[in-house]
């Protein structure tokens, strides 16, 4: 367990526009900051974060919190892992009982095993620098790379020993359960014993971009015809390839500085164009590329480049991860090495300045590249570039960006040497087929002259006419901004003379609600209303920033998404004597009529459930139960709809 004292030590620490730009490029806008929410595509900045409250939130998806939220959200952390992540960073000792093999059984499986990978890492790593054997083979293939000895260090590399079941062995001597050994993938199960899955191999641990060794990669150093070159980790509870990249955690700084990411295939060409100064790269080691991949770029920069090693074939088999990347509206250029090399065997044969000089001039746009490429298989056939047209027309169209579209429509019209009409046409027949297909009729009653060059923004959601998500939130909102706020009833005395009796908000609201015992449908406005009622007793309400920082994400998001406007006020209005009514004044007014809109919604729907029952009654006595009950509460909810608007509070 963390001490309490201590996470209040870490929370209060950890600067949250340092927690975010791990992960995220941000700008300074005024007093906060901006930049591409990580959690859904966008291509202008709707992700907000503040300082000063300590605090995240998206615009576009909703997704907010703090910086424990954070590498909760986007590293599938949990409350303590995030924690701990954070005490790391800022430096502040947690005081617990060391891990021992005990201690390790007691914590959480996935927990287990990012242990057992870093204590792998480890192992691995000595035996590459303190053993014979790990010298002789390992360190010697790895300097026949041209690996300098800061760049092993750096990447964590390692050799795992030929025999069979020195890491296993090793790995249970010191209280590691052989469950985790498999689950991790480490070991392998065999009959009744356990072996070594990457024995024999030089070792290459992957990160997680948070910089937690997520998997393992190895390399076999024997020519065995019979052996996999590369071996991975499989797929676990913290490791899956297809959300990962090899080299992230130590390319995202220059991932943002240089504005572009260079992608490869190799563990080996991450590490050489590193050490070389070239650090923008990470690799899908092996894999082809994944929508989460490119996601998993895309919070850092809009700009790829695939580095190939000028096999035709491969470059015909990735195309369609490619024509991923171009839907999540990104930039991608190609680059061919010449015949034989790739950008491991390149950057060793040539200078830093020459590979970069080579980088740039040789970088082709992807639909021009694609175009030129499978052109020269056409050989004037009209069969087979009609079939290249379709194709090259179908990648265009996944450009989101209408500008973009057109501009490649007249590049690769001139290539194709076709007019631009006939290319445009082809993606107005897609755009149709995709936004006709739930509405065949559509086409003709709604599409007549309709440029479908531009697909049309999607329709806005209809409401449920009965659902009282706003009416619950908006009251959810007003308790977190005002509970502790006063307000003023005015009642007659015996005297009939006016008196003031003061109730703070979160106590009107809270006994109100629950004098006629509703409830929320929502369970997350549930539970900090129940949170709230129980902290009744203490002098203070529980207010904003005891949720803003709770243990649960999804009351933290909600507080946070209910507290954060849309926009902030500009510090400077007041010095131009330009003044505007905060809007937390309109809302305390209101307080009343949000209370009462919460009620008669709730009635409301009381009133539509007795209608339906009222359908389905099986007997004249149900059916009179049911209609005296709907009279009731039709009676009920015309007495505060007569209510709204009385402004029987007033406010001091």
């Amino acid at each position: 367990m963390i001490p309490h004292d201590t996470i209040s030590n870490i929370l209060s620490t950890a600067k949250i526009e340092e927690v975010v730009g791990d992960f995220v490029s941000l700008k300074r806008r005024g007093v906060n900051y901006i930049g591409l929410c990580p959690f859904h595509n966008e291509k202008t900045p709707s992700f907000t974060v503040s300082p000063s409250k300590g605090i995240y939130k998206c615009f576009g998806c909703g997704k907010a919190g703090n910086a424990v939220n954070f590498l909760m959200e986007h590293e599938h952390f949990t409350y303590p892992e995030a924690l701990r992540e954070l005490a790391k960073r800022y430096n502040i000792e947690i005081e617990e009982e060391k891990q021992t093999p005990e201690k390790i059984q007691e914590q959480n499986e996935k927990e287990s095993l990012f242990l057992l990978n870093q204590y792998a890492q480890k192992y691995f790593e000595q035996v590459l620098h303190e053993t014979e054997e790990g010298k002789a083979v390992g360190l010697s293939y790895f300097r026949e790379r041209l690996f300098n000895d800061n760049t092993i260090r750096k990447f964590q590399l390692g050799y795992s020993p030929e025999n069979w079941d020195s890491f296993t062995e090793n790995a249970t001597a010191n209280g590691y359960k052989p469950e985790y050994l498999v689950k991790t993938g480490l070991s392998l199960q065999k009959e009744t014993r356990l072996m070594d899955r990457f024995h024999g191999r030089v070792i290459f641990p992957i990160h997680s971009a948070s910089g937690r060794i997520i998997g393992f990669g190895g390399r076999v150093l024997k020519s065995d015809k019979h052996l996999a070159k590369y071996i991975n980790s499989p797929e676990s509870e913290i490791y899956n390839k297809s959300k990962s990249l090899y080299g992230l955690f130590f390319a995202k700084n220059a991932l943002i500085a240089k504005d572009t990411c260079l992608l490869v295939e190799g563990y080996t060409d991450v590490i050489s164009l590193h050490q070389a100064g070239i650090e923008n790269v990470v690799a899908s080691s092996g894999t082809s590329l994944t929508q989460e991949q490119i996601k998993l770029i895309q919070r850092y920069t809009a700009n790829i480049t695939i580095l190939y090693d000028g096999d035709p074939a491969g470059i015909k088999a990735s195309m369609r991860g490619i024509d991923m990347i171009l839907e999540h509206g990104m930039n991608v250029r190609i680059v061919l090495f010449p015949e034989g090399e790739d950008p491991d065997s390149f950057v060793r044969k040539n200078r830093v300045a020459e590979v970069e000089t080579f980088i740039a001039k040789n970088a082709v746009n992807f639909i021009l590249f694609k175009t030129r490429l499978l052109l020269e298989e056409t050989a004037g056939d009209p069969i087979k570039k009609a079939a290249l047209i379709k194709e090259i027309v179908n990648t265009i169209s996944l450009i989101p960006d209408g500008i973009s579209r057109s501009l490649y429509i007249k590049e690769c019209a001139g290539v194709l040497g076709v007019q631009e009409q006939t290319l445009l046409n082809e993606i107005n027949k897609i755009f149709r087929k995709k936004f006709t297909k739930k509405d065949p009729e559509s086409l003709e009653t709604e599409g007549a002259g309709v440029d479908f060059s531009e697909p049309p923004a999607p329709s806005q959601m209809e409401l449920e006419v009965d659902s009282s998500e706003a009416q619950e939130r908006a009251i959810i909102r007003l308790l977190l901004l005002y509970a502790n706020e006063i307000l003023i009833f005015k009642e007659e005395d015996e005297n009939k003379e006016m008196k003031e009796i003061p109730v703070k908000v979160g106590d009107f609201i809270i006994h109100d609600i629950q004098s006629d015992e509703l409830s929320f449908d929502d369970p997350v406005c549930q539970q900090i209303f129940n949170e709230m009622a129980a902290s009744l007793e203490q002098e203070k309400i529980a207010d904003k920033d005891h949720f803003f920082h709770h243990t649960d994400i999804n009351i933290s998001t909600l507080a946070i998404d209910l507290c954060v406007p849309s926009y902030e006020l500009s510090t400077n209005w007041k010095k131009n004597r330009i003044y505007v009514d905060l809007e937390h004044q309109s809302s305390v007014d209101s307080i009343n009529s949000a209370v009462l809109t919460f009620k008669v919604r709730k009635i409301d729907r009381m009133i539509l459930d007795i209608s339906n029952k009222l359908k389905e009654a099986g007997s004249d006595e149900e059916a009179m139960q049911l209609l005296d009950d709907w009279h009731k509460k039709k009676e009920i909810s015309s007495k505060i709809h007569s209510q709204l608007g009385g402004g029987r509070i007033v406010i001091k």
